[in-house]
């Protein structure tokens, strides 16, 4: 498979930031994975080396793969407004990551997975597809036949986060795409004008 699927604190650790969200063993060892753990010193790292792995840590924060990326670069690159934060606000607009900022899944691969399992609608019609992109309006629900499933009650008891751009209507467990969120209200720590200087050499 090409999406990862190992270890979540081991990347984590190497970006030197919980980017899957809370972490105990992140805690414990919030130093660089290896042989030689905290002991071993690195030279400096490059510049490229610095916008790569912004990259890397930004496409590991939101589950997408290479390729998906690379277009979702080329589409912000088009678009009006500041290239980093039309990527960052593409990348938030994502159907996983909407039904995971809604609160309905723990994780952003729990969201991912009940996308593709079809236990989420958009306006009413089942949609499977993860990287779906969700406009202002849409109302992003839980399916009828979905909403006794434990994953999705666990997740929904849990919920703390709110988001200015979203809405929560706990009835009918669904929840509105009020607007594109601003970069100062997507919380990610994603230097994402690191990500332009790296796509535009």
């Amino acid at each position: 498979m090409a999406r990862y699927t190992g270890p979540k604190t081991k990347i984590a650790r190497k970006f030197g930031d919980p980017i899957f969200g809370p972490d105990r063993s992140f805690e414990k060892k919030n130093y660089p994975p290896g042989q030689h753990g905290n002991n071993r010193r690195r030279g400096k790292k490059s510049e490229y080396a610095t916008q790569l792995a912004e990259k890397q840590k930004a496409k590991y924060t939101y589950g997408i793969l290479e390729r998906q990326f690379a277009k979702m670069f080329g589409e912000a690159s088009r678009a009006k407004g500041i290239t980093g934060e039309v990527l960052l606000q593409l990348c938030e607009s994502r159907l996983d990551n909407v039904v995971y900022r809604l609160g309905i899944a723990p994780t952003r691969r729990g969201a991912r997975q009940l996308v593709g399992h079809r236990h989420i609608t958009v306006n009413g019609e089942m949609v499977n597809i993860p990287s779906y992109h969700v406009k202002e309006g849409d109302v992003v629900a839980v399916r009828e036949k979905s909403k006794s499933m434990v994953v999705i009650t666990d997740a929904l008891a849990s919920r703390k986060d709110a988001y200015e751009w979203l809405e929560w209507n706990e009835s009918t467990q669904s929840g509105k795409f009020l607007s594109t969120p601003l970069r100062a209200q997507i919380p990610e720590n994603i230097k994402e004008q690191l990500i332009v200087e790296l796509y535009s050499k």
